[in-house]
């Protein structure tokens, strides 16, 4: 009779008696000193995790026409992921279609590439059964708020927790020119050749309306803001979206310059108020309110930019783990599997 060993670090631990059952092994007295490691050490520490930098999250060269707009949203998120030094692995860069929607073939990690309009569904479900994950989903205004603007709508009122990247170019570009949810009334396409003439979707409206609770406004030529907004999207918990600015220079070059200080137009920030009890404080944007942020969703085009709208509501993240955590009480913690087949036993 002998004892096989396999070494954990420098303990070595028996694994397998031949020749003995363990009910027999537990009858020998002289075997729970054999059954002992012959040494113990402690576990050596954990390798220092490597810093994440932006040629680890690279994972292609982005493929958008020359100019476009996407290209700084992209690298503004390669370097808030450097900044906020992510666990690479639990990084999960989602999608649906369209020229933005391409977004998860460049990011090194987790991802996909999901149908037209149902990437809120998919960022959803690994949201809520990964809580441990960080999941950043990124659209166009097509995408978003025309054939997956009711998936956008239940993401928001249901409060899961995820950050949506929105790059709104007022066109379907993808499609060469088509008028999208956002395109302005007159707007002339391959869909609308004498000019648009459906009002055009409101996207600090609807957001406001649906129930998120982060909404901001950015643009792809301000990269520093884009930066912050991007890092308090992140920071919130909850269903927490970004209407990016982002141009076509290709089906819809120029029309956002009004809002370009380089090409003579006026960015304007949300002044947001910082509660110091003084009289300017007064005039400031209190980003708690959401009449005020519907107040300024109705400000004539560029409008203004920053943080419209910020609630602390329980995400459905936290509300589901609560009724999970209740429900095994009652079960008595017992595992998924003694659950599965007290159902089983229960069908007989």
């Amino acid at each position: 009779m002998r004892i096989a060993n396999f070494g954990l670090g420098s303990a070595r631990v028996p694994r397998v008696l031949f020749g003995v059952s363990p009910k027999n092994v537990s009858d020998c007295p002289g075997f729970l000193i054999n059954l002992m490691p012959e040494t113990t050490t402690s576990a050596p520490p954990a390798p220092e995790r490597e810093k994440l930098t932006k040629k680890a999250i690279t994972a292609d060269h982005p493929t958008w026409c020359p100019g476009c707009g996407d290209f700084a949203v992209l690298a503004s998120f390669y370097k808030v992921l450097e900044k906020k030094q992510l666990d690479h692995e639990k990084i999960v860069t989602l999608a649906g279609i369209g020229c933005s929607s391409r977004f998860p073939y460049f990011v090194n990690g987790h991802g996909a590439h999901f149908i037209h309009g149902r990437a809120v569904p998919l960022a959803s479900g690994i949201s809520l059964a990964r809580p441990d994950l960080h999941v950043f989903l990124f659209g166009g205004d097509g995408d978003g708020f025309s054939i997956g603007g009711n998936h956008l709508n239940h993401g928001a009122r249901k409060n899961i927790n995820m950050t949506y990247f929105i790059m709104d170019n007022f066109v379907y570009g993808l499609t060469k020119k088509q008028t999208s949810p956002t395109s302005p009334i007159g707007f002339k396409s391959k869909t609308d050749p004498t000019g648009a003439i459906d009002q055009p979707v409101n996207p600090m409206k609807q957001l406001l309306s649906a129930g998120a609770t982060f909404i901001a406004r950015t643009h792809a030529t301000q990269v520093k803001h884009m930066m912050e907004m991007i890092e308090r999207a992140f920071d919130h918990q909850g269903f927490s979206v970004i209407e990016c600015l982002s141009e076509c220079v290709e089906f819809y070059p120029d029309v956002f310059d009004p809002a370009d200080p380089r090409k003579g137009g006026s960015f304007e920030l949300i002044q947001e108020k910082k509660w110091d009890n003084t009289p300017e404080d007064e005039l400031r944007h209190d980003v708690t309110d959401e009449l005020a942020a519907y107040k300024l969703a109705q400000l004539p085009f560029p409008g203004v930019f920053g943080v419209f709208y910020q609630n602390d509501r329980p995400t459905k993240n936290a509300l589901e783990k609560k009724w999970i955590e209740s429900t095994r009480e009652k079960t008595g913690n017992a595992s998924d599997l003694e659950i599965l087949q007290k159902t089983f036993d229960r069908m007989k």
